[in-house]
């Protein structure tokens, strides 16, 4: 802790002041700690998510929903949940959820030196919140690898040692990148990450986040990554890494979800799940954008949404109107397209209207109220005339003739 940060005031005196509020502040409630371990982890979960509420414009990117980042997590760990070790990497940590998240899956979770946390964080306030959520969560010092760096500008971890290209590989990656970000891609056709697939566009940093994860993956490895809609269709140099991904059986399986179940984005996004060595061409697309709870600004992924998700993603599952497993020629007849409406069709047909039965309906409606209009005019005319009333039963009379 930096107690001289000009951020605490502008001299000692101020920051003495300031450090003596926090202490009384924070001295204040008094928490019953004694029933779980959780109660801190999730009070700091909590504020994290309160501050991305408040500050959505701003925090908002660093936070990726709780309900996402569980059918992430359970997708990541399926069948792997009994490992003894494992390592994880989240390139755009934000607030270190996702590593957190997965984490909780895994048997050893608690154990120390089992599971290895890496990630890596452009902006600085993001970057400290994940060090303290892993530390609040128990994560072990030693087990918690968090960098303050630009992910596309500076690879890491490791990169070159010694003149050689030595990355780190990981068993599951996750990352929930800023979307469409703008990126200095002048001179990258020789990095490594990308010069297989080719340079994503400066305005549309999509598919450099991507493939960076997919370079820091293991090969029997599996990785998830929270995009626009857009990458499934953009052509140019989008469409031309897109062809590599499909030709080299990398994609799994594409999630599309509801709109508005972000802070700072009313967008709907997509989820893609990628292997490095897959043998399988297929790709398996799931339409879960109509399944969501709606709250007053935002959605919700209800529990019942999100086993429906993973249940269908682990088990490769065709559901009518829900998801398709596409081959590859599908994919190629369709020019290597992946816009989620392509393969599942969710168009609901409109009841056919009989025209005779309608024509018929509408013939006796009209009888019954010539009929009722008659009975009321009948009953109009039993009525004692006063001068009060003539003219009032008279203009009545008048709107039915």
């Amino acid at each position: 802790m930096r107690f001289d940060s000009a951020d605490l005031g502008a001299n000692a005196q101020a920051r003495a002041g300031v450090m003596i509020s926090m202490i009384e502040l924070l001295s204040a409630p008094e928490f019953d700690l004694s029933g779980s371990d959780d109660t801190v982890s999730d009070i700091y979960e909590y504020l994290v998510a309160q501050f991305a509420t408040v500050l959505a414009s701003d925090m908002g990117q660093y936070y990726t929903p709780k309900e996402i980042s569980n059918v992430m997590a359970r997708i990541l760990t399926y069948g792997r949940e009994d490992r003894e070790s494992f390592s994880i990497y989240d390139p755009t940590v934000g607030s270190g959820a996702l590593l957190l998240t997965t984490a909780s899956y895994m048997k050893n979770s608690g154990k120390r030196g089992m599971i290895k946390y890496f990630g890596q964080e452009k902006d600085a306030t993001p970057y400290r919140l994940s060090r303290m959520n892993l530390m609040m969560h128990g994560v072990e010092y030693n087990d918690i690898n968090i960098n303050h760096a630009d992910t596309l500008a500076s690879d890491w971890p490791d990169g070159v040692v010694d003149g050689k290209d030595t990355p780190r590989m990981f068993d599951a990656v996750m990352a929930n990148p800023p979307y469409s970000a703008h990126w200095n891609n002048k001179d990258r056709e020789d990095d490594p990450r990308w010069r297989e697939y080719g340079v994503s566009p400066k305005t549309k940093a999509d598919y450099a986040f991507l493939l960076h994860c997919l370079y820091h993956l293991e090969d029997s490895g599996r990785m998830a990554i929270i995009l626009p809609h857009g990458v499934l269709f953009r052509g140019a140099a989008e469409g031309r890494i897109r062809k590599s991904l499909v030709d080299k059986h990398q994609i799994e399986a594409v999630i599309g979800f509801p709109e508005k179940l972000f802070l700072n984005a009313s967008i709907p996004v997509c989820v893609v799940i990628l292997r490095k060595n897959r043998i399988e061409s297929d790709i398996l697309f799931v339409d879960a954008s109509r399944d969501f709870e709606k709250l007053k600004k935002q959605n919700q992924l209800r529990q019942e949404d999100v086993e429906k998700i993973v249940d269908t993603v682990i088990n490769r599952k065709e559901i009518e109107k829900y998801s398709h497993v596409a081959t590859l020629d599908e994919i190629k007849e369709n020019d290597y397209n992946l816009n989620i409406p392509r393969y599942v069709d969710t168009f609901e047909e409109e009841e056919t209207i009989d025209l005779v039965a309608l024509s018929s309906e509408m013939v006796a409606l009209n009888s019954d109220i010539e009929k009722a209009e008659s009975d009321f005019l009948s009953l109009l005319g039993e009525l004692a005339v006063t001068p009060d009333t003539e003219d009032i039963i008279e203009a009545t009379k008048a709107v039915f003739r």
